[in-house]
């Protein structure tokens, strides 16, 4: 006969509260760390799909993942100049705020640098990629776009040829894809009150919005250029070469991924690891205490079991596999929980199964350690205890 079933049938309410309590608790703890997870999936997005080897920033600069990037146009022809490159593509990617069928949306505009890059590289759930320099994007399903619709973007209209799923920036915004060209059109364009302000700090009128004049002269220009060298090809070189201009830095791929980790994203790291680390302290202590009353309620039972004769190995068992139900349930109910719910979060929530392991440790050893609390109160109780 297992005594910790029979105690669970008896209090079964009881035990499936407690279960749900410690399962809500763990599914806040999946949802922190899978909230991190989307987050850096998502800053590192553009970097790993995009395929570049070298990234040919602004000199001075950390690229256009950490601070604002400008480098001419023309960056594109000095770089493709040098031995061991294979091939170069401009990049540009601006914030946008645009108008569709009455309501507004966000969205990070992308250049793709056409007709080298048509946008292969996305992960296209319906329509096609890029056949045209101009006026054609593609949009990623959380815009809430469909193929073939038509957006306003600066001065001119763009047609949605194509629908990619889960390509977000930093912040959560959608991307949208168009031609590097129209990029920089779309980021040249002036408000009439940005004219007037740039009027006004110059003291002279500019010939056109968007022209010399502008007061962001910078979104004119292009954020960086992407490399990809040739098998034979010495990076190293290629970077001393590029970095002696004066006007340019590079950074590899996996610094871009360092900048992002180790200095964009390292508080969020150590908040995210903070609330996790309270929330896990809590459902210690939620635990530990479920466990001691559980204890507590079973006293003049433990002391019947003693009078009896029964070994403390089997009061032990029970109070262990109470914990370890409470434990195992609770873990199962907070993972259906976060599978259930987290797919429906406005940020991507990304469930690894490394994680869960490291979570189910968590719980397992929160789990011992709130039996031993109730152990050691069960042990001293003695048979006499059973005629009070």
């Amino acid at each position: 006969m297992n005594l910790a079933l029979k105690d669970v049938r008896f209090g079964l309410g009881r035990f499936l509260l407690t279960v749900i309590g410690v399962g809500f608790l763990i599914t806040a703890s999946i949802g922190m760390i899978g909230l991190y997870r989307g987050i850096v999936e998502d800053a590192l997005l553009v970097i790993d799909k995009i395929g570049a080897d070298l990234w040919v920033v602004q000199g001075g600069r950390a690229g256009p993942f950490a601070e604002s990037s400008a480098i001419s146009s023309k960056m594109d022809r000095r770089v493709s100049g040098l031995p061991g490159i294979d091939e170069v593509r401009r990049y540009v990617q601006s914030s946008q705020q645009f108008e569709f069928e009455g309501r507004m949306k966000r969205a990070t505009i992308t250049g793709l640098d056409y007709p080298k890059d048509v946008g292969g590289w996305l992960p296209l759930i319906r329509g096609r990629h890029l056949a045209s320099g101009h006026f054609e994007a593609i949009a990623d399903v959380s815009l809430g776009l469909a193929q073939g619709d038509r957006i306003r973007l600066g001065q001119d209209d763009y047609t949605i040829v194509g629908i990619t799923r889960g390509m977000v920036d930093m912040q959560g915004d959608s991307l949208l894809f168009v031609s590097v060209n129209d990029a920089m059109s779309i980021a040249r364009r002036r408000t009439s009150e940005e004219v007037l302000l740039a009027r006004a700090s110059s003291g002279s009128a500019p010939a056109e919005a968007g022209g010399a004049g502008s007061s962001v002269e910078q979104e004119s220009k292009i954020a960086a250029v992407l490399v990809s060298l040739s098998p034979a090809a010495d990076p190293r070189a290629v970077e001393a070469t590029i970095e002696g201009w004066g006007d340019a830095n590079v950074l590899s791929r996996q610094g871009q991924r360092d900048l992002l980790l180790n200095q964009r994203l390292w508080r969020l790291r150590i908040q995210i690891l903070a609330f996790t680390v309270v929330l896990l302290v809590v459902m210690a202590i939620v635990v530990s205490l479920i466990i001691y009353t559980m204890t507590i309620e079973k006293l003049h039972q433990i002391a019947m079991l003693k009078l009896i004769g029964a070994r403390n190995s089997v009061i032990v068992g029970m109070i262990a596999q109470q914990a370890g139900l409470v434990g195992v349930g609770g873990f199962a109910f907070g993972v259906a929980a976060s599978f259930a719910v987290f797919p429906f979060f406005p940020r991507r929530v990304v469930i690894g199964t490394t994680d869960l392991a490291l979570l189910f440790g968590a719980v397992a050893v929160i789990c011992a350690f709130a039996s031993v609390v109730g152990i050691k109160r069960a042990l001293k109780v003695r048979a006499q205890e059973v005629l009070s």
